[in-house]
C-alpha cells in the first residue's frame, strides 16, 4: 500500500512541469510542416521522470520499472515484518514527456530510487515526556519492553504480587526479613502510541530495553594500542580524564595500560529511570558494650573478665527508595527489641607491683632505629630485632619485673640481660658493653640496665632485643609502644 503525501504547493510545481512538458510537445507538431510533422509524430515515444518527495531522481521508459522496485521491497519486508502494514514513506510522482527518441536512464534512476525512498511500518512508538524514542512492531513488544525495563531492578515474583495486590486497603505487617514493593514506576511521562516509521529504526524487545537504559543499544569499547596513554584515548573520543575513569571501575591516573585491553567508552545516559518504593524488614544485631571496673586488689596489667559479652537483636522495618537500583533514601518506620545486649564486663587490676609489668613494653634505648627486623637472616632464624644509632647507649628495662640472670653469654649474645615481668613476657638485651643490673634484682619500667656495645658476635655497636610469651619467641614490634 503506497500513500502520496500531497500539499497545494507540489500540485503546483506538477502542474507547471505537465504544461510545460505538453507546451513543448505541441509545438513540435505546431511548427513543423504538414506532412514532415505527421511522419514524426507517428515515431513518439513516452518517458516518465521520477520525483521523489519532490526531488528529480531521474527518468525512466516504462513506470513499472519504478513499480517493480516497491512491490519487490515490500514482498521482501512482509516477510520479515509478517503482520504488519507496510507503506511507502516517500511521495513518488511521474511527469510522462513525449520525445522522438527515448532517453529513458533505467539503471541509474533505479539505482538513485532505491537510496532515496523508504518503506514504513505501522509501529508501537514509545513516547517519554511527549517525544517517541524507541519504536517495536507491536504495542505488546512495547509494554514488554517496559515491564523488562522494571524487571531490572526488581524481581518478577515482588512485581507480579504488586499487581495482584492493587486493590488492597492495607497491608499486613511485614514478617522478618521480609521485603515488599510498594510501588514501581518510571521517572517521566511513558506512553504508547501507533504511528509509521522507517522500517530501519524497528528495535527489537531485548535493543529497546538497552537504548532505554543506557541511552544507546551497544557499549562502546576502546581497545588499547600500543603508545596509548588515558590523556589521549579520552581526547580522542571527545572525553575528559576524569569521564573515562568513571566509566572504568578500578583505573585511577596512574593505571598502567596494558596492549588489547578494553576501556569502556560508553556514557549511560537513561532516557528513563526505574523508581522503585519498597518496605523491607531486617533482623539486626545490637552490639553489646563493654564495661570496665578497676580494682585495687588486683596486679595492675592484669584482667578478669566477669561477665562475657553478647549481642542483641532488633527487628527493624524501613522504607526505601532507589532510582536505578541505587537507594536514594532510607527511612525506619519501625523498630522492635527482640533480644537485649548483654555487656561484657572486665575488671582491670591497679594494684602497682614493682616486679610485674602490664604488658605494654616501652622502647629499650635512647632513641636509634631498627637496623634489623625479626626473621630468616644470613641463612639462619634472627630471633628478635637489632636496634642501632641511638642518642644515648643507655640501654632501659622494657617493664617492670626481675633480673633473672645477667652476665656473660657464651652462645654469642656478649653481655646479655633477661628480665621476667611475671606476667607471662620475658625479654633479652643482648651485647651489652656493661650491665647496671644482677641476678634477682627488681627492676621498674625505664630503669637503666646497661650500656650498648659489640660484645659477642657482632659487626657493630647495637642492641639486639628478643621477647618471650609463655616461652616462645613473638615478634618484639607487636609489643612495643614506640
Amino acid at each position: 500500500m503506497f500513500f502520496l503525501n500531497r500539499n497545494s504547493n507540489t500540485k503546483r510545481l506538477l502542474m507547471l512541469k505537465t504544461t510545460v512538458a505538453a507546451a513543448v510537445a505541441a509545438s513540435v507538431i505546431a511548427f513543423s510542416s504538414g506532412p514532415v510533422a505527421l511522419a514524426d509524430s507517428s515515431k513518439l515515444t513516452t518517458i516518465y521522470h521520477v520525483y521523489v518527495n519532490g526531488t528529480y531522481i531521474g527518468n525512466v521508459n516504462d513506470k513499472e520499472v519504478v513499480d517493480k522496485v516497491v512491490a519487490e521491497k515490500i514482498g521482501t519486508m512482509k516477510e520479515l515484518l509478517k503482520h504488519r502494514n507496510l507503506k511507502l514513506g516517500s511521495q513518488v510522482q511521474y511527469i510522462p514527456e513525449q520525445v522522438f527518441r527515448s532517453t529513458g536512464n533505467n539503471n541509474e534512476t533505479i539505482q538513485n530510487f532505491k537510496n532515496t525512498f523508504q518503506i514504513h511500518a505501522e509501529a508501537a512508538a514509545i513516547f517519554i515526556d511527549g517525544k517517541p524514542v524507541a519504536f517495536l512492531e507491536t504495542k505488546a513488544d512495547a509494554e514488554q519492553v517496559i515491564r523488562q525495563l522494571k524487571l531490572q531492578y526488581v524481581p518478577e515474583d515482588q512485581l507480579q504480587a504488586l499487581e495482584a495486590r492493587q486493590a488492597v486497603p492495607e497491608l499486613p505487617p511485614l514478617k522478618e526479613n521480609e521485603t515488599r514493593l510498594l510501588d514501581v514506576r518510571l521517572s517521566k511521562n511513558v506512553s504508547i502510541e501507533e504511528q509509521n516509521v522507517e522500517i530501519e529504526k524497528l528495535m527489537s524487545p531485548e535493543q529497546a530495553v538497552t537504548f532505554l537504559r543506557n541511552g544507546s543499544i551497544e557499549e562502546k569499547k576502546y581497545v588499547v594500542q600500543a603508545g596509548d596513554v588515558l590523556e589521549t584515548i579520552a581526547h580522542r573520543n571527545g572525553m575528559n580524564l576524569a569521564d573515562i575513569i568513571g566509566l572504568n571501575p578500578g583505573l585511577t591516573a596512574d593505571s598502567l595500560l596494558q596492549i588489547g585491553q578494553e576501556l569502556n567508552i560508553t556514557a549511560i545516559q537513561p532516557f528513563v529511570e526505574v523508581i522503585v518504593e519498597k518496605e523491607a524488614n531486617q533482623v539486626e544485631a545490637i552490639p553489646y558494650s563493654k564495661e570496665v571496673t578497676e580494682d585495687a586488689s588486683i596486679p595492675k596489667g592484669q584482667t578478669i573478665e566477669k561477665q562475657q559479652g553478647q549481642n542483641g537483636s532488633r527487628s527493624v522495618t524501613y522504607l526505601i527508595s532507589e532510582q536505578n537500583g541505587v537507594i536514594v533514601k532510607k527511612d525506619q518506620t519501625s523498630e522492635q527489641i527482640l533480644q537485649q545486649p548483654v555487656n561484657n564486663i572486665v575488671i582491670k587490676g591497679t594494684k602497682a607491683i614493682p616486679s610485674r609489668g602490664d604488658g605494654s613494653l616501652a622502647w629499650p634505648a635512647v632513641g636509634g632505629y631498627i637496623s634489623s627486623h625479626m626473621g630468616p637472616r644470613w641463612g639462619r632464624m634472627h630471633k628478635g630485632i637489632d636496634i642501632a644509632r641511638p642518642s644515648d647507649k643507655t640501654i632501659k628495662a622494657a617493664d617492670n619485673g626481675v633480673v633473672v640472670s645477667a652476665g656473660w653469654d657464651s652462645g654469642g649474645y656478649g653481655n646479655k640481660v633477661i628480665v621476667d615481668h611475671q606476667n607471662g613476657l620475658r625479654t633479652l638485651y643482648a651485647h651489652m658493653s656493661s650491665l647496671n643490673v644482677t641476678a634477682g634484682q627488681t627492676v621498674s619500667k625505664g630503669q637503666a640496665i646497661g650500656i650498648m656495645g659489640a660484645t659477642g658476635n657482632v659487626t657493630g655497636v647495637h642492641l639486639h632485643f628478643e621477647v618471650f610469651k609463655n616461652g616462645s619467641h613473638v615478634n618484639p614490634v607487636d609489643y612495643l609502644n614506640h
